[in-house]
């Protein structure tokens, strides 16, 4: 992979290497943590991760980077809010946002994506930290939003 692709370009080679491990789904576990060292691979983010969506909270699932909380309130946090909304939350500083979950103090800013199943319901969150403040924009969440459409086929 070239370090001189521009993000369009990494989030569309990432895409289609999600597409191809979901074409070859077998596991909601295997898939969702390729899925995540693709990104890491891609990006080098500061963790990338999925929680899992089980109605009174949310439940840490595969990931990249250092160890994270592992269950989430639904009252508080980005990934709650994204859970709430049923939208890509984007936070620039995260120090600001109201409720803001502090898994690591080394977290800056935040993307939260929804990942949808058949009935339209969030089954997990695909989240994102940086550990550079306002590092997410437009790019970010339309590359994102693809590869949470993509892993959505996985949920029935």
């Amino acid at each position: 992979m070239s370090r001189r692709m521009t993000r369009t370009e990494k989030y569309s080679w990432a895409a289609k290497k999600v597409r191809a491990q979901v074409l070859r789904h077998m596991d909601t576990v295997a898939t969702l943590a390729n899925a995540a060292a693709i990104l890491q691979e891609y990006f080098d983010f500061f963790w990338i991760g999925f929680y899992f969506n089980k109605t009174d909270f949310l439940l840490l699932g595969p990931f990249q980077g250092p160890p994270a909380c592992v269950k989430l309130q639904m009252d508080r946090g980005v990934c709650a809010e994204c859970v709430k909304v049923k939208q890509t939350i984007i936070v620039a500083d995260v120090s600001k946002f109201p409720g803001h979950v502090d898994c690591d103090e080394r977290s800056k800013s935040e993307i939260a994506v929804p990942v949808f199943n058949a009935q339209k319901q969030v089954s997990v969150v695909l989240d994102v930290d940086s550990d550079q403040l306002n590092h997410f924009d437009q790019t970010d969440r339309e590359g994102l939003e693809k590869i949470a459409e993509l892993l959505g086929s996985i949920f029935k």
